[in-house]
């Protein structure tokens, strides 16, 4: 079932989501769907303020958040927590993912060994859109240590109201596909 998401009426124009959350258009039926989308989010020591703000915006946009952690600033892996959120996300528990670490590289990585999860780092708005409109990205990730607040928040917001493509981009996620199948 293909879903076709953006944030608020983005996704259905002329359609209001009540709960002020995501709606989620059907793509085979032209059901609208208006509920809360779930994301689970994690971080290591280094990105756990930038993954808190980050979490409480999200809940503000009416959003339902698992902050799967770190919630310290005793220093702590990243891959636990990147590994702990594409988990999340491929068994259904939650729809997206928000992970932070120093340069949001490390995370990434660790997220991307689950099978199915396409994480990307993102540094603007960009390169946000850009993650979901053409890689479908189900995972965003942020470098704590290397993006203000301001431009996090505003990529969050890209990506949140930025549905996949499709297309031509639909034979190389296939391809992508392939390569954790093969390895």
């Amino acid at each position: 079932m293909g879903l076709v998401r953006g944030r608020d009426a983005g996704a259905a124009p002329g359609v209001t989501c009540e709960s002020g959350g995501q709606c989620l258009k059907v793509e085979t039926t032209g059901r609208v769907d208006c509920t809360v989308v779930r994301y689970a989010i994690g971080s290591d020591h280094a990105g756990r303020y930038l993954k808190d703000l980050l979490g409480e915006h999200l809940v503000a946009l009416g959003h339902e958040v698992v902050d799967l952690g770190t919630n310290s600033d005793e220093p702590v892996d990243y891959p636990d927590f990147g590994a702990a959120v594409g988990r999340a996300v491929m068994a259904g528990d939650a729809d997206f993912g928000l992970c932070v670490c120093g340069t949001g590289i490390g995370i990434a990585i660790a997220a991307n060994k689950i099978r199915g999860v396409r994480a990307a780092v993102v540094h603007d708005v960009s390169s946000a859109r850009l993650a979901r409109e053409h890689n479908d990205a189900n995972i965003i990730c942020f470098g704590g240590r290397l993006i203000s607040s301001v431009v996090a928040t505003d990529a969050l917001d890209a990506f949140l109201a930025t549905s996949f493509g499709g297309g031509r981009h639909i034979p190389r996620l296939a391809k992508i596909a392939q390569l954790e199948e093969s390895w």
